[in-house]
């Protein structure tokens, strides 16, 4: 650029000059041949030469590559017009004559060579703009495995053109570690020695490195194993992938001004060699000496065991495999027998361990022509009218070959080789040589001349011929339409309740082409009066008789009464000239009466959404239903134990009657119920569920009762005790969270409260010097929302002398309960009364048994003696 810019301060003028014979370069001079060099895009209409003419020379001829560039004026001043592109052409090689006054040349031609010299105009460009390749883990380092290219245009053998590769990024890029360098020149790229090994060298100083790599390499003639091992950086298990951005730069990577291009690399890190080969395709029934190899697998190491594993379980598995990988089949296979296999290759160590997953190996049989030709029937029939024009279809004969379907061995030929009976000729038909197509070849047929012809056609492959044996039956022709057995079935009432499925009417038809024919099937069709397609009829096809089935609910509120037309027709068209008229058409008039049906809501579930804290006597939603007999409804709730809702009894709205509660429960779920008013009083019913989202108005607590907390007294240290708030609002995402702080400012002095986390907060005492007692503190919880709300909480914790980490009260007096001298007062009290009460008793038992012994006396002296 430098350079450009101080030959444009030279007058726009760039003059390199060499003459064959070695002068010095100059503006002017004689006509002789000449070399000029000038830079590529100058501006137009610089001056190249001035050519001196020698009498009888007066004028000057330029001749050769001009390009309308180059022209020469009749003084001999040679210039160029417009700006010079070396891309375009190189070298202009020119002719120069000098001419007399008669236009005769006098002196020349001679060669003038003009050399476009390159500027850098040209930018390099990538041959792609993506590239892939994959590198194999542990690969030697500085073995190219994938070439990047670019072009520039411009002159090669200047610096314009010179193309210098690097990468820019690696991704991923791990431990600040190239694995992968390039080729400046060549654009090669390959894995580095630092990324090889730089897992195993991590920590160690730089002549540590050195002597340890040169251990091993002079000892072992090897990397050391803790080098292999402890590399693997270039783990496809980790990375399986990496992305290069290679640039590439003009002007030999060495100028500021130079141009550049970039391209991505994509690279797979494949792993080891231990991968399923190609699917192996095998020819059946090979008469070859058996085992063959077909295919081979490689364990990374020596010494593998090898073994194959039946995926298939086959009772007759025709392969091995040895032990050092190679895979053999044992005998012939028979594709028609099985076409394809699949099983396993494993590799195991010498403890019977397997070293890796195992192989699917892939084994297709290739099919060679050992099987003829089979007919698809003994005899295969078709049937034909009497009036099918030449060239229409009979029917299609489509033998089989049990080889492989669409190749060579199982393309079938068709050849019609005998026709039976020859009436009226021979030749009535033709097949079609690859499809099998039977057609008319001379005539219509007629039923009358024969009933019947007999076809021997031969199938053929390229190796094998089979006779199969065809039939055709010549049918009447459906020259007869169907007729209606009546045309007015009359009229047919049904409730609007009839079950779908229920055969309403038989209709009948008949048709007098031949019985059991596409000519005299029929085919019943609803022509009008059921646009809804309620209705349908099934046909007998043995008797042709029509059975009206009801396919949709019938509807009073929209049918009550529809004049069903129907019509017969056959499967098969009916001939030219003949054409279906009234007698195939019949009617009935179907009446539908009503029954009366429940309301119907819009929706099975209604659902609503408001905000718990909404006012009494706000509408929280709506229901809709209706009456198929248009009667009004009244609507009502079911199963609303809370007592949270009303409803409007005519427009169904919904709406709160006393404080809604999300956390008493939500989505809140109430049945609404439709009943008709008048009528039977029919009533449905549906689900309203309304969700209450939620508002901030519960105060936070204690996530659980915090009793017993203790320190062990005296405290050696200042220490700490851990709770846990929680709230019973909603908390959506984050989860709760709540500040803390004590309640009091006369508790600063004894203890602090710090946050954890949203729930967790941990009281810690100050200083050590607490009395042994149970001190309150009182902790002040405040819940951040909108509106924030806190509670106050109390923490008992007491302070106790501890016997093995427990704390441990003494016994002592409490209120309410009696000293030992009361007790022993009160026990003496309680003996003398229960004293009293038995002496009592006793002295009444005892005046009652003297009271009964008087009496007995009294009585043994009234007594009569006994004779």
């Amino acid at each position: 650029m430098i350079l450009q810019a101080h030959l444009h301060s030279l007058c726009l003028l760039m003059l390199y000059l060499a003459t064959g014979y070695g002068q010095e370069g100059k503006f002017s001079g004689p006509l002789k041949p000449m070399t000029f060099s000038i830079y590529e895009g100058q501006e137009p209409s610089q001056i190249i030469f001035q050519f001196k003419a020698n009498p009888p020379a007066v004028t000057f001829e330029l001749t050769g590559e001009t390009d309308n560039i180059f022209m020469i004026e009749r003084e001999g001043l040679l210039y160029c017009t417009r700006a010079l592109d070396r891309e375009t052409r190189s070298t202009h090689n020119l002719q120069v004559a000098a001419l007399d006054a008669n236009g005769i040349i006098v002196e020349g031609p001679v060669p003038i060579t003009i050399e476009v010299k390159d500027i850098n105009d040209n930018r390099p460009m990538f041959l792609q703009s993506k590239y892939e390749g994959s590198v194999r883990q542990n690969s030697r380092p500085g073995k190219p495995f994938l070439y990047v290219n670019a072009t520039d245009l411009d002159d090669p053998a200047t610096p314009n053109g010179q193309l210098y590769y690097q990468i820019v990024i690696q991704l991923p890029m791990i431990n600040n570690v190239m694995y992968f360098q390039i080729n400046n020149k060549t654009g090669a790229i390959s894995l580095t020695r630092e990324g090889k090994f730089r897992g195993a060298l991590v920590g160690l100083s730089r002549s540590e490195k050195g002597s340890l790599v040169c251990l091993f390499q002079r000892h072992f003639l090897f990397p050391s194993p803790l080098l292999l091992t402890g590399s693997q950086e270039l783990n496809p298990a980790k990375n399986p992938s990496y992305n290069l951005v290679i640039s590439v730069k003009d002007m030999g990577g060495q100028s500021e001004n130079s141009f550049s291009d970039t391209t991505s690399v994509d690279i797979i890190v494949t792993e080891n060699i231990w991968k399923a080969p190609k699917p192996v395709e095998m020819v059946e029934n090979s008469t070859d000496p058996h085992p063959i190899k077909i295919t081979q697998v490689r364990w990374n190491d020596p010494g593998a065991r090898y073994s194959l594993v039946d995926k298939e379980k086959l009772p007759r598995f025709p392969f091995s495999i040895d032990q050092e990988g190679d895979i053999y089949v044992t005998q012939p296979l028979d594709r028609e027998e099985k076409d394809a296999y699949v099983f396993y290759a494993v590799a195991k160590d010498e403890y019977g361990k397997p070293l890796s997953y195992p192989l699917e190996i892939h084994v297709k049989v290739k099919d060679i022509n050992d099987n003829p030709p089979t007919c698809p029937s003994p005899v295969t029939v078709f049937e034909v009218q009497e009036n099918e024009r030449l060239g229409n279809s009979i029917g299609t004969l489509t033998a089989h070959d049990r080889d492989e379907e669409n190749t060579a061995n199982s393309f079938l030929n068709y050849r019609i080789v005998e026709q039976t009976p020859k009436l009226p000729m021979d030749g009535l038909f033709l097949i079609q040589t690859y499809a099998g197509m039977l057609q008319l070849a001379k005539q219509s047929l007629k039923k009358q001349d024969t009933p019947q012809y007999n076809l021997t056609i031969e199938v053929s492959d390229k190796d094998f011929k089979t006779l199969c044996f065809v039939q055709i039956n010549i049918i009447d022709i459906n020259d007869q339409i169907p007729i209606f057995e009546k045309s007015d079935y009359g009229n047919l009432t049904l409730a609007e309740d009839t079950n779908v499925g229920s055969t309403i009417l038989t209709i009948q038809a008949t048709d007098a082409d031949e019985p059991f024919t596409g000519s005299s099937k029929i085919l019943y069709h609803i022509k009008k009066g059921d646009s809804e397609g309620r209705l349908g009829v099934d046909t007998d096809p043995h008797t042709n008789t029509g059975y009206v089935i009801i396919k949709k609910p019938l509807d009073f509120e929209t049918a009550a009464v529809s004049n069903i037309v129907f019509k017969a027709e056959n499967p098969e068209p009916l001939v030219f000239g003949v054409t279906y008229n009234a007698s195939s058409f019949a009617k009935f008039t179907l009446i539908v009466t009503d029954v009366n049906e429940a309301p119907q809501f819009s929706q099975h579930v209604f659902q609503a959404k408001v905000s718990e804290d909404v006012a009494i006597g706000t509408k929280v939603g709506n229901v809709t239903a209706k009456d198929p007999e248009g009667l009004d409804i009244s609507y009502s709730l079911r199963g609303d134990a809370r007592g949270w809702l009303k409803i409007d009894h005519v427009t169904g709205e919904i709406f709160s009657v006393a404080p809604l509660d999300r956390e008493a429960g939500s989505p809140y779920r109430v049945q609404v119920v439709a009943t008709e008013v008048g009528g039977s009083s029919l009533s449905s019913v549906s689900e309203f569920h309304l969700i209450l989202m939620d508002v901030n108005d519960n105060p936070p607590r204690l996530a659980k009762d915090y009793t017993g907390l203790f320190f062990c007294h005296p405290l050696s240290a200042p220490g700490s005790l851990i709770f846990e708030a929680t709230d019973d609002d909603q908390h959506l995402f984050r989860g709760p969270h709540f500040t803390f702080s004590l309640g009091s400012g006369s508790l600063q002095n004894d203890w602090e409260v710090s946050k954890i986390n949203g729930t967790h907060a941990r009281l810690s005492t100050r200083h050590t010097d607490f009395e042994e007692r149970e001190y309150v503190v009182l902790i002040r919880i405040n819940d951040g929302g909108r509106p924030p709300l806190e509670g106050i909480v109390s923490l008992p914790v007491t302070f106790c002398s501890c016997v093995e980490g427990s704390c441990f009260r003494p016994a002592g007096r409490q209120t309410g309960i009696p000293t030992v001298g009361m007790a022993v007062g009160i026990l003496l009290t309680t003996l003398l009364v229960i004293g009293i009460i038995l002496a009592v008793v006793f002295i009444r038992i005892k005046k009652d048994k003297g009271k009964d012994n008087v009496e007995s006396a009294q009585a043994s002296e009234v007594k009569p003696l006994r004779s």
